[in-house]
C-alpha cells in the first residue's frame, strides 16, 4: 500500500514492477496472523492460499448476513467480484497459471483479495474471488479517471417554482429519492490536494458505482502473462477463454426488501420500489438515483427515454385527434358513399385482378375497406403530417436543452476530452503490435497501419452489402409471394361459402397484404438474428482505437442494416406498389411473370397502415418478450436449487452471479429498438396518425420494464460515463429531415388528397355536391374485346363489354385511346407542386424553430461560469495558502515573486 504514495502519477503499468526490478509483494489475500499460511506472493493463487486455511479459521457463513456486501472483517467493500470453475480438464494447468498470474498482479496494482473456497459456494463448484480496492488505489486511480469530486455546497439558488407543480404533485416522488444527496460544486480529483476536497469519510466518499468503475479500469488493463509471444491481458480475454466465468460488481441488497447492514444505502430496494415497479409508471423517473446507483450512461439513456415518451404524449394527443375526425366523419364520405352505393358503385364493373383466373367484380364489394381508408385518407393527415414534422424539431431541439442541463448537473461539462484520453480500448493495444510516436504526447502508443485498416475496411463493407443485399432479395421475395398468391385468394374468396360473410371486409387484397406483412415480419426477425452476430464480428475485426468509435462503427452497421430491414416492405408499399401496374391489355410484370400489384380502388393508404401496424406492433410485443420474459425464465431456472436451500447460505455474490448479464451492448440495443420506433412515427406517420399513441403506450411499458430488468433481473453493470446520446442524435436528425420528405410523398402519391383536391377545384361539375362523380371520373374505361388471350378472363357470364380500372386514360374509341389524359398530369404537376411547397415550408419552420431555440439554457450557462470561476478561485486560495506556510517554514524555494505571482494570478482570475 504505501508504494502507491510514492508518485502522484504511478499507475497500473508502472505498479507491475518496482524501481529497482524486484517483485512486488503485494497484500495477502485473506490476514491469518500468527499462522504460518504463505501469501500470495510466495507462489500460491489466492485459491491455494484459502485451500490453506486452517478449519478453525474459515468463517462458518452461516454467521455472516446473505446481504452482506463487505469483507469477511465487516469492514472492507467488495468493490468487484470475480469467479470461475475449477474443471479438471486438459486446459486446467494453464487457467490455473493464468489467474495465478492474473491475481498476483492485481495485488501488485493494489487492490486487496479474498476467495470464498467452491465448498462454501451454493452447488459446491463455484470459487468466488472478491476484489476491494483502498483508499490509496481508489484516490490514485480517480486522478488518472479525472473523476470530479464535490468541493463545496452549490450556493446557486435554486429554481423559480414551477405554477404548475400543485396540479403535477401526484407525478413527484419524495424529495429524498430524487435527490438523495446535496447539489456540490465539483473539480477534478487530485491526489496532492486532498484537503481541498469535502472527505468526510474515506470509505464513503466515492461512491460503489466510482469505485467499481475504478477496479474495472484495472481488470481490463491488468496483464496475465505472455501466449504465442504476444502480452496478454485484461479481463475481458480471461472471460472469453474459460479462465474466468464471469465479473460483476455486486448489487447492494436485495431488491424487494432493505438490506440488514446499516452501512448500506440500499439503493436498489429504493429503486425497486419508486422506480421499476409498473404501478409506478405515473411516477417521475429518480434519474439523480440512477445514475449514482448505474452511473451516467445508463442515467442519460432513461433521461432521453422519459423525455421522448414525454413529449409522444403530445403527438399522441394530436394524432388521436386526427382519427376521430376521420371517424366521425366517414359517413360524410362522398367517395365512399358513391363505392358503397347500389346504383353507381354496384354498377360499375371492374376489370380482374390477375390474368386468366380471376373474375370481373363489381366496386361496391369494396364499401368496407373503402370507409376504413377514410380513417387515415382524409384532410386531417396533410394537417398531421405538418404537425409531426415540427414536433420533431421541437423533440430534438429540447432534448439537448435538458441533455445540456444533465451536462452540467451530472458534472460532464469537460467530458469530451476525458473521452480521448480514457477510452483506449484494451484490444487494440493487444492486437496492435506496431508503435508510433503521438505528436501531441511524444509518447509512444499503438497504431494499425493503413494498409490492414484499408484491408479490414474493405472486407467489412462487402460484408454489409452483401446484408443489404439480402434483406432487398428477401424483400423481392414476399412481393412474389403477394403476386403469387392473390389469384389464389380471389379464387378462394369467391369459391368458399364460409367467408362470403366476410367478404365485404376480408378482400383479396387486404388478405395478400396481412399475411405478406406476417410472413415480412418472420423474415425481418430472423434476418436480425444472425445480423446482429456478423456485425458485432465485422466491428471486433475492424480493431477500433476507442469504446466511442467501437459503438459509434457498430452503431451504424446495425441501424443501416435494420433501417433496410425494417422498412423496405413500407417504402414499396408507400411508393412502388399499383404505381407501374400499366393498364388492360399492357400490364406490366416482374421477371416477365407475375403481374405487378394494383392498389384497391379507395387508395394503398389503408394497406401502408396495415403494414405499419403489423411490423411495428409485432416488433414491440416480440421486443418486450425478450427483455422481459425470456431473463425472467433464465433466472428461474437458474435459482431453482437454490430456492431448496436456507436463505442465510445464498450469499450476495452468488445471488448476483445467478443472474443474467447486461453485457457492454445492452444499452445498444435499448437505443435502437427506440430509434427504430422513432422511424416508424415519423417517416410513415401520415398514413397511420394513431403511431405515436401506440409508441406512448409502449414506451411506458418500456421504461418500467427496462427499470425492472435492470433492477430485479441483471447483474449490476459496470458503471461507465457519457455526456450525449452519442452517435444516436445524429440518425435521429437525419431521420426528422427524411420524415419530411417520405410524409409529403405519402400524401402525394399515396393518398388520393391530392387527385380528390384537383377533382373538387378544376373537373367537378356539381357546384352543389362538388365531390360527387369523383369515383366514376377516377376509373378509366376498357373495352373487354381488347383483351390480349394471356390476360382475358377464362369466364364471362354475364358478357360484360367493357370494364372499368384506377387510372386516367382515354377511353376506347378515341383517337387517343389509353394514353393518358390532360387530368393525369394535372394532378402529377399538382403532386409534385405539393411536394415541394410542403418540404420547404416544413423545412423553414423547421430551421426557425431550431434557431430561436438555444441548445444550452441561460441559467445552465450561468452555473457552468459560477462554478468555473468558484473552482479556480478555491485552487488559487489553496496554491496560496501552501505558499504562505512554505515561506513561515523558511522554505527557500518559496521566494517573494512567487507569491506576488500567485497573488496576481488570483486577481486576474476575479477579472476575469
Amino acid at each position: 500500500m504505501n508504494r502507491l504514495g510514492k508518485k502522484a502519477n504511478e499507475t497500473l503499468i508502472e505498479m507491475a514492477l518496482s524501481a529497482d526490478g524486484e517483485e512486488y509483494n503485494g497484500p495477502e489475500t485473506i490476514s491469518t496472523a500468527g499462522s504460518e499460511i504463505p501469501s500470495s506472493s510466495e507462489g500460491l493463487n489466492s485459491t491455494e492460499t484459502t485451500l490453506l486455511i486452517p478449519e478453525h479459521q474459515v468463517i462458518d457463513k452461516r454467521h455472516q448476513s446473505k446481504d452482506s456486501i463487505f469483507f469477511r472483517d465487516g469492514v472492507r467493500r467488495i468493490d468487484f467480484v470475480l469467479s470461475y470453475v475449477d474443471d479438471l480438464n486438459k486446459e486446467w494447468e494453464k487457467k490455473l497459471e493464468r489467474r495465478k498470474e492474473f491475481e498476483s498482479n492485481l495485488q501488485k496494482a493494489g487492490l486487496e483479495l479474498e476467495t470464498e473456497d467452491k465448498k462454501e459456494s451454493e452447488d459446491g463448484k463455484i470459487f468466488f474471488v472478491k476484489i476491494h480496492a483502498p483508499w490509496e488505489v481508489l484516490i490514485t486511480y480517480a486522478e488518472v479517471l479525472n473523476i470530479k469530486v464535490p468541493i463545496r455546497e452549490n450556493d446557486i439558488p435554486p429554481m423559480v417554482e414551477n405554477p404548475l407543480d400543485c396540479v403535477l404533485f401526484p407525478l413527484r416522488l419524495p424529495e429524498k429519492v430524487m435527490h438523495p444527496e446535496p447539489d456540490y460544486f465539483t473539480a477534478p480529483f487530485s491526489k496532492d490536494k486532498q484537503e481541498l476536497y469535502l472527505i468526510n469519510d474515506e470509505s464513503t466518499f466515492f461512491s460503489p458505482s466510482m469505485r467499481n468503475r475504478i477496479v474495472n479500469y484495472i481488470l481490463t488493463r491488468c496483464p496475465y502473462g505472455t501466449e504465442e509471444g504476444k502480452k496478454k491481458f485484461g479481463i475481458k480475454r480471461l472471460l472469453n477463454n474459460g479462465t474466468y466465468t464471469a465479473a460483476y460488481p455486486l448489487h447492494d441488497c436485495q431488491y424487494w426488501k432493505k438490506a440488514s447492514d446499516p452501512n448500506c444505502d440500499s439503493e436498489r430496494y429504493t429503486l425497486y420500489m419508486e422506480w421499476a415497479r409498473f404501478l409506478r409508471f405515473y411516477k417521475e423517473q429518480p434519474l439523480v438515483l440512477i445514475r449514482k446507483y448505474y452511473g451516467e450512461k445508463i442515467g442519460i439513456y432513461f433521461a432521453w427515454l422519459g423525455f421522448y415518451t414525454e413529449m409522444l404524449f403530445l403527438a399522441a394527443v394530436v394524432g388521436l385527434i386526427c382519427f376521430l375526425y376521420g371517424l366521425f366523419t366517414m359517413d360524410e364520405n362522398m367517395s365512399s358513399k358513391e363505392i358503397c352505393d347500389p346504383a353507381i358503385g354496384g354498377e360499375i364493373i371492374m376489370c380482374p385482378l390477375c390474368d386468366r383466373d380471376c373474375e370481373y367484380w363489381r366496386l361496391n364489394t369494396t364499401c368496407e375497406s373503402s370507409q376504413y381508408s377514410h380513417l387515415f385518407d382524409n384532410v386531417a393527415t396533410l394537417f398531421f403530417a405538418i404537425f409531426m414534422g415540427i414536433w420533431v424539431t421541437l423533440f430534438l431541439e429540447f432534448w439537448k436543452r435538458r441533455q445540456a442541463r444533465l451536462k452540467y448537473e451530472w458534472d460532464l461539462v469537460d467530458f469530451e476530452e476525458e473521452q480521448q484520453q480514457l477510452q483506449l480500448r484494451p484490444e487494440y493495444e493487444a492486437k496492435c503490435t506496431q508503435k508510433k510516436k503521438n505528436p501531441v504526447t511524444q509518447e509512444m502508443e499503438p497504431y494499425l497501419p493503413l494498409t490492414s485498416q484499408a484491408v479490414r475496411f474493405c472486407i467489412s463493407g462487402a460484408t454489409v452489402l452483401f446484408w443489404v443485399s439480402l434483406i432487398i432479395a428477401s424483400m423481392i421475395a414476399v412481393i412474389v409471394y403477394r403476386l403469387a398468391v392473390y389469384a389464389a385468394f380471389a379464387s378462394l374468396m369467391e369459391n368458399t361459402q364460409t367467408l362470403q360473410p366476410i367478404s365485404g371486409v376480408l378482400t383479396p387484397q387486404l388478405a395478400t397484404s396481412v399475411t405478406a406483412s406476417c410472413l415480412n415480419f418472420v423474415i425481418i426477425m430472423i434476418l436480425n438474428f444472425f445480423y446482429e452476430r456478423i456485425a458485432i464480428w465485422i466491428t471486433d475485426m475492424e480493431i477500433p482505437r476507442t469504446h466511442m468509435e467501437y459503438e459509434n462503427r457498430l452503431t451504424m452497421k446495425m441501424f443501416l442494416f435494420q433501417f433496410v430491414n425494417y422498412y423496405s416492405s413500407c417504402f414499396y408499399v408507400a411508393f412502388f406498389k399499383g404505381k407501374f401496374v400499366g393498364y388492360p391489355g399492357a400490364y406490366t410484370y416482374m421477371f416477365n411473370r407475375w403481374r405487378n400489384e394494383e392498389c384497391d380502388p379507395a387508395g394503398c393508404l389503408i394497406e401502408l397502415t396495415t403494414q405499419l401496424t403489423i411490423v411495428m406492433a409485432g416488433k414491440q410485443i416480440w421486443g418486450n418478450i425478450q427483455e422481459a420474459i425470456v431473463p425472467w425464465i433464465c433466472n428461474w431456472w437458474g435459482r431453482r436449487k437454490a430456492r431448496n436451500n436456507p436463505e442465510n447460505l445464498y450469499s450476495r455474490w452468488e445471488q448476483d452471479h445467478d443472474l443474467q448479464t447486461f453485457g457492454a451492448l445492452g444499452l445498444f440495443y435499448e437505443y435502437l429498438e427506440m430509434v427504430i420506433q422513432f422511424g416508424f412515427i415519423t417517416l410513415f406517420v401520415a398514413s397511420f396518425p394513431l403511431a405515436p399513441l401506440l409508441a406512448l403506450m409502449n414506451n411506458i411499458l418500456e421504461i418500467r420494464v427496462d427499470s425492472w430488468k435492470l433492477t430485479t433481473q441483471y447483474r449490476r453493470p459496470v458503471a461507465a460515463k457519457a455526456h450525449s446520446i452519442g452517435v444516436w442524435q445524429e440518425i435521429l436528425n437525419g431521420m426528422a429531415i427524411l420524415s419530411v420528405v417520405t410524409n409529403a410523398f405519402i400524401v402525394a402519391f399515396t393518398s388520393d388528397m391530392i387527385p380528390r383536391l384537383v377533382y373538387y377545384y378544376a373537373y367537378s361539375e356539381n357546384e352543389d355536391s362538388p365531390m360527387s362523380g369523383y369515383i366514376n371520373n377516377s376509373l378509366s374505361v376498357f373495352l373487354i374485346s381488347d383483351f390480349p388471350e394471356r390476360n382475358e378472363p377464362k369466364e364471362n357470364p354475364e358478357n360484360f363489354v367493357i370494364c372499368r380500372y384506377r387510372d386516367y386514360r382515354y377511353p376506347p374509341g378515341h383517337e387517343k385511346k389509353y394514353l393518358h389524359t390532360m387530368q393525369f398530369w394535372h394532378i402529377l404537376a399538382a403532386k409534385l407542386a405539393f411536394i415541394i411547397i410542403m418540404e420547404h415550408v416544413v423545412f423553414i419552420v423547421k430551421f426557425f424553430v431550431a434557431w430561436m431555440i438555444p441548445d444550452v439554457p441561460a441559467d445552465v450557462k450561468a452555473k457552468i461560469k459560477r462554478e468555473k470561476y468558484l473552482t479556480q478561485k478555491i485552487l488559487h486560495e489553496y496554491e496560496l495558502e501552501k505558499l504562505k506556510e512554505r515561506l513561515c517554514q523558511g522554505d527557500k524555494r518559496a521566494t517573494e515573486k512567487e507569491f506576488i505571482a500567485t497573488e496576481g494570478r488570483m486577481e486576474l482570475s476575479r477579472a476575469m
